[in-house]
């Protein structure tokens, strides 16, 4: 099945069966392989982009469902990096491994984007929803509060 998508700006026509999750036909059909497959259940977070400015988990989003909605990846954030929370990311050293750390990213952005300045507990309890198998949960933490004050 043909559908059109408009991922970070872009309008990409894919062919892909509409139960092929949004994760693949980011990675494989248009070739975004900064969003990353985690757990293939949606519980992990690692595969978490923008929908509307909402964050979802595109590996449990069938392709179809992103039809005339606006998708936004780690890649369209912000093209040279200067989004906020990616700034902070790099200032606080956050990543270990790093796969995760795409998905963190989107999901603070959505959290600044709807609240720009977030309390410490409401950061927790955002980013609770995105799991670090390198524990970097206190760096990921001040790093938003950083973003939080430059955004």
């Amino acid at each position: 099945m043909a559908f059109t998508l408009l991922v970070n700006g872009v309008q990409y026509s894919v062919d892909a069966e509409q139960e092929t999750p949004l994760l693949w036909v980011l990675r494989d059909s248009i070739g975004l392989t900064g969003t990353k497959y985690g757990c293939g259940i949606g519980q992990c977070g690692a595969c978490t982009v923008l929908m509307d400015g909402n964050a979802v988990r595109s590996c449990f989003m069938q392709a179809d469902r992103a039809v005339g909605r606006k998708i936004t990846t780690i890649e369209g954030l912000s093209p040279d990096g200067s989004h906020p929370a990616q700034l902070a990311w790099k200032e606080f050293d956050v990543p270990q491994c790093g796969y995760c750390q795409s998905g963190q990213i989107m999901n603070a952005a959505a959290l600044l984007a709807r609240n720009p300045r977030p309390t410490r507990d409401e950061i927790v309890e955002h980013m609770s929803a995105n799991i670090c198998r390198c524990g970097t949960y206190q760096r990921i933490v001040r790093a938003i509060e950083r973003a939080s004050r430059e955004g």
